[in-house]
């Protein structure tokens, strides 16, 4: 990716590690903005439309917070039901007619490829915010994001990093896009633990291999590893053909302290794209994780606005403005003191 300003973010293959570096650079100088320290009015006037056709909480909140953040204003859509879709209208249309009343999008839709054919008839960029079991190109920005972050209090970078990958590989559309993006840097390791099922699909396979990383694929943990991060996924019940086969394998990858400690290093951070299955049949990371200083997973959701907002403003071409319209906050916050 060699420009910013105007395009679309549909897919993490249009990264490269300079683009990437970009990226986490701007999204660096966010932080005064989102600790709410600083306030910025570089977007005032501009429209962001938040459009969700599929269930979310934490990206559709996200980004529509880091759109505020930068001084701009949101619409949003939500669920397929209430949305011209449900009649019948094509995502041509749509994207016609929204990205007249917008500056620019971000959009999530359960069909894979339905971010990139939406974005063929908008006017203004089009962020892909997931498209079913296909991509989330932000959500792995800011995982490894959150990777270099965790790497560099530990004094290391992300070059060499030994990650095991857990959990729903298949459906898990976080860890396709976080292991391409991976497969950009050296000698990483890649141990996948999934049932044969739930496997990753071939062609990450194929990315990571032909990249030239070390790949180990088992289906439950086994010894002592030393992985530096210990990434959990979710059972993505919506994408299988049945509640039934769903709880197939639900629960079959909890992690609580116990099985940390037995299995991962005393510094082994532990992330998740949230959210997190907590009903007792699932349990994927328990309770007991929340005081492990290693549990990464609050931090990853607050540099998910960082990266937002930096990706805003690189894609509307005021990543080296948005210090102009700095102004002091008049009201107060505990953030502040953060």
């Amino acid at each position: 990716m060699t420009a910013f300003t105007g395009n679309h973010i549909l897919s993490v293959d249009q990264f490269d590690r300079e683009a990437i570096e970009k990226v986490f650079e701007v999204a660096a100088t966010m932080q005064p903005y989102a600790r709410r320290q600083k306030r910025t009015t570089v977007l005032d006037g501009a429209i962001l439309g938040n459009l969700f056709f599929e269930p979310s909480t934490r990206t559709r909140v996200s980004f529509g917070t880091a759109f505020n953040l930068l001084g701009g204003e949101v619409r949003e859509t939500t669920g397929m039901s209430s949305s011209a879709l449900a009649k019948g209208e094509s995502l041509y249309d749509t994207a016609r007619v929204l990205s007249g009343y917008s500056d620019i999008i971000a959009m999530r839709h359960p069909a894979a490829g339905s971010v990139a054919e939406f974005a063929q008839g908008s006017r203004v960029p089009v962020i892909n915010g997931g498209d079913g079991a296909n991509e989330h190109p932000t959500q792995a920005l800011l995982d490894l994001y959150t990777i270099q972050r965790e790497r560099e209090y530990q004094g290391k970078g992300i070059d060499g990093l030994h990650i095991a990958m857990i959990g729903d590989l298949r459906y898990g559309r976080t860890v396709h896009s976080l292991s391409r993006l991976l497969s950009l840097f050296k000698n990483i390791r890649f141990t996948l633990i999934s049932p044969k099922e739930l496997a990753m699909p071939s062609p990450i396979i194929d990315a990571i291999e032909n990249a030239g990383h070390q790949l180990t694929i088992t289906e439950q943990l086994e010894g002592n590893m030393d992985a530096d991060i210990c990434y959990q996924t979710r059972i993505q019940e919506e994408r299988f053909p049945s509640q039934d086969e769903a709880n197939k394998y639900r629960g079959k990858f909890r992690l609580n302290q116990s099985i940390y400690t037995r299995h991962f290093q005393s510094n082994t951070v532990i992330m998740h794209p949230l959210p997190r299955d907590s009903r007792a049949e699932a349990n994927e990371l328990d309770n007991d994780l929340n005081l492990n200083p290693n549990l990464a997973i609050f931090r990853q959701t607050d540099n998910g606005v960082l990266v937002r907002m930096a990706l805003f403003a690189l894609t509307l071409g005021i990543e080296d403005k948005v210090a102009h319209y700095e102004r002091d906050v008049v009201w107060f916050s505990n953030k502040s003191s953060e």
